[in-house]
């Protein structure tokens, strides 16, 4: 009996459990059928909240269990359970305690002749199975063997049982325990022989639906290891292969592509990435620790399991968890401002890094000859006599001394040795090339022929010159000692004349590029298989020389490729080195290619990737740097690569190999060559090397104008390996030496900037460059700048990184940007003093008005910010917090505003100010903590934007810089009134002047991943390709059984010729309804108090 007050549909179900009258029950299950098939989902839903499922459930259990099961009421109620259980999540839970899962499979065993009942109990089934442990339940009780035995042969009979029956037993494979039976039992052997004859025989096409549930139906068969060894040694891949290629010719066989080359990626058998250890070819041993073992050298072995064939889960840097249930809730700990984590006697060392709080400024009249200092000074640093700060272990000393020692193998023929005067014998430069110069006695002096060069092609870049790289260069350390320079890094770059857009995706692409690595499978007698390049065996290069085949290098500063594999003529797979002193982190390339063909396509494949998606999906292209084209005074970066795009490959890690990655992804692309014979440098992205930066800040230090410009590079610290780390200080000179003029000097506000914590994001650097340039030019802007604030520049956190090519960590194998907690001065010296800087400066009450880390972002389009707010965060994550009474300068969102207005690359709607558990360690954080409320993190794209005048186009470094260059001027608007002071401002943009300090709405962007669509080709080969019919495809199975004219019931006869008078159109029952049940029913509401039903069931 329902309650009273009940709504009409809870009238209904009430009914339904308890109506004993077989009529009456077939009346109500099509009113409710009338009622569910109009509107949207929301009715269906709404029915389960009040019990629907439950009552069907009941009422299916009450009908099944009768002496003489009624048909014609248990096939409508088997729809009408069908189309609701779908949309229940808990169906299969509800079914097992209401004991009806085993009493449909014992329907359906009573109804296989039966084609249109068993239709309808094979459709309850796969619903059933929407729960894994319903499933598992199912196959232990042999509902595999019935439901695969009415899966027949090619036929035009019955082919909605048997398409029903194909999709159920693919629902009971997704259980890993029945994807084992049905291995076990030959059940994959028998399912490629039925698609193989449905495929055959299907010669009209009229039967696709059944072929795409046959592969659907091996896609979840193969779930486990020994699934696929069947499949393959059956002969599948070449099976599956060949009917894809029949398929192309067809449109109408466009739907069955997609599931069946899934299923060939699935099934490729696994491969080792073919290294002989996991672990990074570059060791360096950590102060007060062991030197890492390197041998792990056994022989690699598949590791697929049974289980490693579940969607991809793995936790990608800590950026796919709940965004909610990872904001930090804790009002204590988001208004914490912790101690110094350091004694106040050890941040007196500190102090040094301050000169312009102690300098007298006595040489204001003199033009500063005293800055005048030597470039070997200015490159290695003037270290700070304090004991802490500069102390190297004496083994990593040890070790970098002996490396640099060391004897280094033949290099090949191009390499030229460098004999002049300003560069220790060991360096060496790989970038002057004899088919080039055709000079014979260039050999014998190199430094002058580096003159004649730079004389003949050199062209004028700014803040660059190649002898001061080359010094530069010669000083820094790296792991392995490096004896070559990079071509454009010692010869520079300029960027292009214009904006490059972004690639266009050819439709297809990466089909075409998985055909390509399924014919290696398929035919491995074409395949070449030749290392080519090895940079634990120096050998491999030089057996090259004449091969045919391309040439690579990578070990020079920045460079990163430890393998090349010549695959087939004109195609090369490309291994990467992980980070030094760890197995993981493989993104960032830079390397060198010579002996190629021109006009030639060439097809390189880089296979160990780790992250899930890349921008290289969504229009990005890598770089290429032409030693030809530099020659002819075209020194650029360029964008360059067809058929760019990235996907899950058949490789997997070696055997030992630890790391949070079990699966690899492949970024390919095609590369034509413009000349014959040229020297070109491939990269993920622009390179910006260590030396590259000492470079800079010596150019920059001598194009200052020293009476106006206190310019000052310091030493941070010193790395690991022992290269300082700069640390610059930029600000105005006073006018004067007056007390007052110098007082204004030193109460000015500190602006903290830092860059290049993860190596591998060299945009940063970029965008720091443009930052540098820009304060210490004559603008009138920067002008004011430096009169308004000081500003601490780190423009490379991780210098050690950043020389060897790595991309995440530093040599300590750890991510830098999550040791500001507890950095540890041994392993991590660049973040332990940066961060005892900035406590330095809030205890002398100088705390920072503004502290921005410049980062680069792989998987999101523009530049925005990342801030910190704590109503921001409460209200994002639902706290109980009421922030009405939480006072907040909402000043945090200046910057990020004034830049929507001023920087084309800049996006507000990306911008996040959400505080984070997992990123309680970074920079941005931490620094907040502290207490400056401007602390950022500022993303640039690797890409380009999709929104402004820059939309459609990748960024570049005139961009990046320009991002630098902005970011400063918005520093503008928190000094609004030192800018109405200064008349040389008359000029600037009138944005500046007119910013607004509100908040502007309420709501952070949680997404710190990517927010691109998803790919237009599926990146995994795991994911579900072919949807379990969760949208409306049951649904119109379903309401075609209705009408079907199959195996019909006697009992159903008098029904059906009642139904042609019938003015209901009801999919579900085949009856009409009785003015004498509808009174029945009418009574039942009265009672109830309830109103009409069929307009008041959702009140």
């Amino acid at each position: 009996m329902a309650a009273p007050c009940a709504t009409g549909l809870e009238v209904l179900l009430s009914t339904l459990k308890d109506s004993e009258n077989i009529e009456s029950t077939l009346n109500i299950l099509n009113v409710l059928d009338e009622l569910l098939s109009a509107g949207t989902d929301r009715r269906i839903h709404y029915m389960i909240s009040k019990g629907g499922t439950e009552a069907l459930l009941m009422a299916l259990v009450s009908a099944a269990k009768a002496p003489s099961p009624n048909y014609s009421m248990l096939v409508p109620l088997m729809h009408l359970l069908a189309k609701v259980g779908r949309r229940d999540r808990k169906i299969g839970q509800k079914a097992e305690k209401m004991e009806a899962v085993l009493l449909a499979v014992d329907l359906l065993r009573q109804n296989v002749k039966h084609t249109r009942r068993a239709a309808a109990c094979l459709w309850l089934l796969q619903v059933f199975c929407s729960s894994i442990s319903t499933a598992t339940l199912l196959g232990k009780n042999r509902a595999l063997d019935i439901v695969f035995r009415l899966i027949s042969p090619y036929t035009t009979k019955h082919t909605r049982m048997v398409k029903a029956a194909i999709d159920t037993l693919a629902a009971l494979l997704q259980s890993h325990a029945n994807s084992r039976c049905a291995a076990a039992k030959g059940y994959v052997s028998g399912l490629l022989r039925l698609l193989e004859d449905w495929h055959r025989k299907d010669l009209g096409n009229a039967f696709v639906a059944i072929r795409k549930a046959l592969l659907h139906c091996l896609l979840h068969a193969t779930n486990t290891s020994a699934a696929r060894a069947a499949l393959n040694a059956e002969g599948g891949m070449n099976l599956l292969f060949h009917s894809t290629q029949s398929c192309l010719a067809s449109k109408g066989l466009e739907s069955l592509m997609e599931p069946t080359i899934q299923l060939m990626r699935k099934c490729y058998p696994k491969c080792p990435v073919p290294l002989r250890s996991g672990h990074s070819a570059y060791m360096f041993p950590l102060p007060g620790r062991p030197v890492a073992s390197c041998d792990m050298t056994s022989e690699p072995q598949d590791r697929s399991s049974d289980e490693d064939d579940s969607d991809d889960t793995r936790n990608d840097e800590q950026d796919c968890r709940d965004y909610d249930d990872d904001l930090e809730t804790d009002l204590n700990k988001l208004r914490v401002n912790p101690e110094p984590d350091r004694p106040a006697d050890e941040l007196r060392q500190y102090a040094a890094l301050c000169p312009e709080l102690h300098c007298d400024f006595q040489d204001l009249d003199s033009g500063s000859e005293e800055e005048e200092s030597s470039d070997e000074e200015v490159l290695l640093g003037s270290s700070l006599s304090h004991e802490g700060r500069n102390h190297e272990d004496d083994t990593a000393r040890a070790y970098v001394h002996e490396q640099k020692k060391s004897t280094f193998k033949s290099a090949p023929r191009e390499v030229i040795d460098q004999e002049g005067a300003n560069l220790p014998d060991h360096l060496r430069a790989r970038d002057l090339h004899s088919h080039y110069l055709n000079n014979s006695r260039a050999k014998k002096d190199t430094h002058e022929m580096v003159d004649r060069l730079l004389e003949r092609h050199g062209v004028h870049i700014p803040h660059h010159d190649p002898h001061t790289y080359s010094s530069a260069a010669a000083r820094t350390k790296s792991v392995v000692g490096y004896s070559v320079l990079a071509f454009p890094d010692f010869w520079g770059h300029l960027p292009p004349c214009s904006q490059e857009p972004m690639a266009e995706r050819k439709p297809n692409v990466q089909r075409e590029r998985v055909f390509e690595d399924i014919l290696r499978y398929l035919h491995p007698e074409d395949l070449i298989n030749k290392v080519v390049f090895d940079l634990e065996d120096p050998s491999s290069q030089v057996n090259t020389e004449h091969s045919g085949s391309l040439r690579f290098f990578s070990k020079f500063e920045s460079g990163n490729l430890r393998k090349a594999v010549h695959v087939r003529s004109h195609e090369y797979d490309l291994i990467l080195n992980a980070d030094a002193n760890c197995s993981q982190h493989h993104q960032w390339f830079y390397f060198e290619v010579n002996g190629m063909k021109a006009n030639v396509a060439y097809r390189f494949n880089v296979i160990n990737c780790e992250k899930a998606n890349s921008q290289f999906n969504y229009g990005m292209q890598p770089v290429l740097y032409s030693v030809r084209e530099a020659l002819e005074g075209r020194p650029h970066w360029v964008r360059a690569g067809n058929n760019v795009c990235y996907y899950r490959n058949h490789f997997c890690p070696v055997q030992g190999q630890k790391g949070l990655s079990s699966a690899y992804y492949t970024l390919t692309f095609t590369v034509t060559f413009q000349h014959n014979d040229d020297v070109c440098y491939l990269a993920y992205h622009y390179p910006y090397s260590y030396s590259a930066l000492q470079t800079h800040l010596q150019q920059l230090r001598k194009s200052v104008n020293t009476r106006k410009v206190f310019f000052r590079q310091q030493n941070l610290c010193n790395t690991i390996v022992g290269n300082p780390c700069p640390l610059v200080t930029i600000t105005a000179c006073p006018p004067s030496q007056s007390w007052k003029d110098l007082q204004q000097l030193r109460n000015r506000p500190y602006v903290v900037l830092t860059a290049r914590v993860h190596p591998g994001e060299s945009n940063a650097s970029w965008v720091m460059k443009g930052s540098l340039e820009f304060l210490c030019s004559e603008d009138p802007a920067a002008h004011t700048l430096r009169e308004s604030y000081i500003f601490k520049i780190i423009p490379m956190l991780n210098p050690d990184g950043v020389i060897n090519g790595m991309h995440r960590c530093s040599l300590n194998g750890e991510d830098l940007n999550r040791q500001w907690m507890k950095p540890d001065p041994s392993l991590s010296p660049t973040v332990y003093h940066a961060k005892g800087l900035l406590y330095y400066l809030r205890t002398t009450g100088r705390t920072p008005l503004v502290f921005c880390d410049y980062h680069g972002h792989s998987r999101k389009k523009n530049v925005f910010l990342y801030g910190c707010s704590v109503k921001e965060t409460l209200w994002q994550s639902g706290s109980a917090v009421d922030t009405t009474t939480l006072k907040e300068d909402p000043g945090y969102r200046t910057i990020s505003k004034t830049l929507d207005r001023i920087a084309p690359a800049f996006a507000f709607n990306s911008c996040n100010y959400l505080v984070e558990k997992s990123r309680e360690a970074t920079a941005r954080v931490v620094v907040w903590r502290i207490g400056v409320l401007r602390s950022y993190t500022m993303e640039s794209t690797y890409n380009g934007c999709d929104q402004g005048i820059y939309k459609g186009l990748q960024i570049g470094t005139r961009e990046l810089e320009e991002m630098g260059m902005k970011f400063c001027l918005s520093l503008l608007s928190l000094r609004r009134t030192t800018m109405f002071c200064s008349r040389k401002l008359i000029n600037q943009p009138c944005t500046l002047y007119d910013l607004d300090d509100n908040l502007q709405d309420h709501k952070s962007h949680t997404s710190f991943e990517d927010d691109e669509p998803p790919c237009i080709e599926e990146i995994e080969y795991l994911n579900d390709c072919c949807p379990d019919y969760s949208g409306n495809t049951l649904d119109q199975e379903v309401n075609s059984n209705t009408f079907s004219s199959e195996d019909e019931e006697e009992e159903n006869d008098k029904a059906r010729r009642s139904l042609q008078h019938c003015e209901r159109k009801s999919c579900l029952i085949p009856c009409f309804m009785h003015q004498a049940s509808l009174e029945t029913l009418s009574v039942k509401r009265s009672s109830c108090h309830s109103s009409d039903i069929t307009n008041d069931y959702l009140s």
